[in-house]
């Protein structure tokens, strides 16, 4: 196993003032409302994301010496009257839920409202409006500054149970409850505010860090937005744990050797995980998904935004079992499936490609010739209420997998990924529609087993991916599209019935890409270090590193990759993936 140079915090540089700890931000705040502020009221407001620590941000906002300070929690409808409300997109489901669209207006109390309205027309001074909904409360005000949150950080406050979902009392739910109201509900919310605060909001705030706010201009916000937007970047990746896990992350990724394993790292998952802008030396942190938000067409391009709208469609993580034991046998949505009962538009399509494998490593894909779906379905839930181990050789192809594998995984097909593989996961970005069948008897790391969802999943399988049309239709359909002297392209996927359409490149020497005016995401598969290029200079040369997922926005249109530094001479390799939306 080599070692990577992987770099685990990527930022995009852009000038401008940041401003660092509570007394720097307070100061810069309290200057900008008396120089801005009108001779008889200043209004003030903080808007903030799901998952902020209210008692730091309130007991800092203190030190600006308002004349009044409002909480925007006084004024939202009581925590039953909320449960009542969302209850219905929760769900009594342990997992899943259905997505709702609401707004602030759905949670505020219009009585409550209309009297703090009332009262901001009516006082004077420096008012500080504060929490969420601040901003569609009083859409007028003085100064606007959004506190924001990262996904990621969110769960790891909800795992040490510190915060409580959107207007309800629940921190001491399971992490698995809060993600769900999360991702159905909450952030839905909090995500249509932000869109409408981004191109105007005056200050943005990082309190990823307690005790350690940082703060930087919306002009210059927007400016790190416009800059990563016109060049190759990388999100911030993060890694998690799993009853799984393996331990090659460990090395090439040089993560805490004193960990039991690794089994998760989302790499490029916008919607999840960090973009950092680097701003005077420091790391700003905020949601990809900002960039996503802001910067939509440019980054998309316009065939998929017109497909996914605001949706950043393609995901790339890795699932590591090298050292490791079997991923969950489970089966993915079908389209109509995660309309009808989730509310979702598209579903979780995806396939593994090997970055590496032992000895042995196995892939379990489809199910075999002449497989009894009411057998298969009797026998999954034997073992889910006795505890008796299921056969999946009895059921699933088991497949042998070797390094640059790729296997497509349609949704409705049974599949894990089996022990002794480093998968590269190339899917569809709905992340959490994975029905578990069988989990091998274990627990998860909370020491309780993992949700097993057969209902679920019995109407979702597809009977007919059966061993031979996995043989010819789901692994390594590789066929190879144009050479030069020094490059090759091939094309290895995805399946017809999935719209992310893959491409592989081994080269010596320089490779032109284009990225067809769609989004285009790439993984390092092969080689220490590449250099991503403008064949015009618009972009500076943007360096990557082996199994490093980087981005190319639709907008930057022509791009050149080549071997750099010790990958000099040595054959290299990438996989795209993109939008299939050209006949």
């Amino acid at each position: 196993m080599r070692k990577s140079n992987y770099d685990k915090a990527p930022a995009t540089y852009v000038g401008g003032t940041l401003w660092k700890g509570w007394t720097s931000v307070t100061d810069c705040l309290k200057a900008t409302c008396l120089i801005q502020g009108a001779a008889k009221r200043h209004i003030l407001v903080v808007e903030c994301y799901h998952g902020v620590y209210h008692d730091e941000l309130l007991t800092a906002l203190s030190a600006i010496g308002a004349d009044r300070v409002i909480d925007t929690r006084t004024l939202f409808k009581t925590p039953e009257e909320i449960e009542r409300m969302t209850g219905r997109y929760v769900t009594e489901d342990c997992l899943f839920g259905r997505r709702a669209l609401f707004t602030y207006a759905d949670y505020l109390d219009e009585q409550k409202v209309a009297s703090c309205r009332d009262v901001l027309d009516k006082s004077d001074g420096l008012i500080v409006l504060y929490g969420h909904g601040a901003a569609s409360v009083t859409p007028c005000c003085d100064t606007l500054v959004y506190a924001d949150m990262s996904r990621w950080e969110i769960q790891q406050r909800f795992r040490r149970k510190e915060i409580d979902g959107l207007g309800v009392e629940n921190r001491n739910d399971a992490p698995s409850l809060h993600y769900k109201r999360g991702y159905f509900v909450d952030w839905n919310t909090c995500d249509a505010l932000k869109k409408e605060l981004i191109p105007r909001a005056d200050f943005w705030l990082d309190t990823h860090q307690r005790g350690t706010p940082k703060m930087i201009t919306g002009d210059t916000l927007r400016a790190g937005l416009k800059k990563t937007a016109g060049k190759p970047f990388r999100v911030v990746p993060f890694f998690d744990p799993a009853p799984w896990g393996g331990q090659w992350m460990k090395e090439v990724c040089d993560l805490d050797k004193s960990r039991p394993n690794y089994g998760w790292c989302f790499d490029c998952v916008p919607e999840e995980n960090s973009l950092y802008l680097n701003v005077s030396g420091e790391l700003f942190d905020m949601p990809a998904s900002n960039l996503v938000f802001y910067q939509t067409r440019r980054l998309l391009g316009s065939p998929v935004e017109a497909r996914f709208g605001q949706d950043f469609p393609i995901r790339f993580d890795f699932l590591d079992t090298m050292g490791g034991g079997n991923l969950s046998l489970q089966v993915h949505p079908v389209t109509q499936y995660i309309r009808d009962t989730f509310g979702m538009h598209y579903t979780q399509d995806e396939s593994y490609y090997l970055l590496d494998a032992a000895e042995g490593a196995t892939v379990y894909l489809g199910l075999k010739t002449g497989v009894d779906p009411e057998r298969m379905i009797a026998d999954l839930a034997e073992s889910q209420d006795t505890g008796k181990p299921f056969d999946a050789d009895r059921y699933v192809n088991k497949w042998p997998v070797r390094k640059h594998d790729h296997c497509l995984i349609p949704a409705g097909t049974v599949h894990a990924s089996g022990a002794g593989a480093m998968v590269l996961e190339i899917s569809a970005t709905p992340s959490i529609f994975t029905f578990k069948l069988w989990d091998w008897g274990r627990l998860g790391l909370d020491g309780k087993p993992r949700p097993i969802n057969i209902r679920h999943g019995s109407r979702v399988i597809q009977w007919d991916r059966q061993t031979d049309f996995v043989r010819e239709q789901l692994i390594n359909r590789v066929e190879t599209v144009s050479e030069g002297a020094s490059w090759r392209e091939e094309r290895t996927g995805l399946h017809e019935n999935e719209f992310i359409e893959t491409r592989r490149h081994w080269f010596t020497g320089k490779v032109s890409h284009v990225t067809g005016g769609g989004v285009n995401v790439l993984n390092v598969i092969q080689g220490d270090e590449l250099v991503v290029e403008s064949p015009s200079g618009a972009f500076e040369p943007f360096v990557v590193h082996y199994a490093e997922t980087f981005i190319i926005p639709a907008a930057v249109e022509d791009y050149t990759i080549r071997p750099s530094g010790l990958s000099e001479g040595e054959c290299c390799g990438t996989i795209k993936a993109y939008v299939r939306y050209k006949q």
